[in-house]
């Protein structure tokens, strides 16, 4: 059943039917290998937020595909900066997510993982103290963490002096995290592909020009250009584009 603002398939094979839940499950999926996936939205003129917040580009078909993403994912990665800034609660999904992550053997809620070089982390934001499963820290071993975070998160160190984050995937990896859904930020976003970590980009195209002041998508030092072919491309009748692009 398709609730809400239409989507439907541009590209490939156009496709003039809207797109229930279960087609779009099926052409998110999940992969047979482990993955890193990265989840944005943008406006038109490459804007990551208005007014300082991404919700401001995000609508309903955007938070239908951001909700079906959380729901296929093993572990949601965050940088430190976006939890404090976006105002993070605990991750948390519906019944009928859950019963569908319940069918396919997976726990009823992804882990929260949340890189951070400075351990600038309140142990009583909702996001630690009210999670279903227990959140997961990435850091380095130069820094402390600040009293309560260790009775509410496993702190997990990757690199000396900075986050190794070819490391810290391992990590997850080998706790049968390999289904990744990275939800940024731009500096994030950019350190994973300044190390070639990112297999693929949903990517949502909000029908707005925000204007010049906000940053892009991606931020940090310079890298090589990595090609990500596109997969599919999907419209809502609201205006947005849909954009998957993942590594062949």
């Amino acid at each position: 059943m398709t609730v809400g603002i239409p989507i439907r398939r541009l590209w490939p094979e156009p496709s003039t039917l809207p797109l229930d839940d279960v087609a779009l499950t099926a052409l998110y999926g999940r992969a047979d290998r482990p993955r890193l996936r990265v989840n944005f939205v943008a406006s038109l003129d490459g804007a990551v937020t208005v007014d300082g917040y991404s919700a401001g580009l995000s609508g309903e078909p955007d938070k239908r595909v951001f909700g079906l993403l959380r729901m296929l994912c093993d572990a949601l990665v965050v940088a430190a900066g976006t939890l404090r800034q976006e105002g993070y609660r605990a991750v948390r999904l519906n019944e009928r997510r859950r019963a569908w992550r319940r069918e396919h053997g997976l726990s009823e809620y992804p882990t929260l993982v949340v890189v951070s070089h400075s351990l600038d982390l309140d142990p009583a934001q909702a996001a630690f103290a009210d999670a279903p499963v227990r959140p997961v820290v990435l850091t380095h071993a130069g820094v402390e963490p600040p009293p309560g975070l260790t009775d509410v998160a496993d702190v997990l160190r990757c690199g000396a002096d900075r986050v190794d984050l070819a490391a810290g995937i391992d990590v997850l990896h080998r706790r049968g995290l390999t289904q990744l859904l990275c939800e940024g930020g731009p500096q994030l976003f950019g350190a994973l592909t300044a190390a070639d970590l990112v297999d693929e980009l949903c990517l949502t195209v909000a029908p707005l020009l925000a204007g010049p002041g906000p940053g892009r998508i991606t931020a940090g030092e310079a890298a090589p250009p990595r090609r990500l072919p596109l997969r599919h491309v999907l419209a809502a009748e609201d205006g947005v584009l849909l954009l998957r692009h993942a590594r062949d």
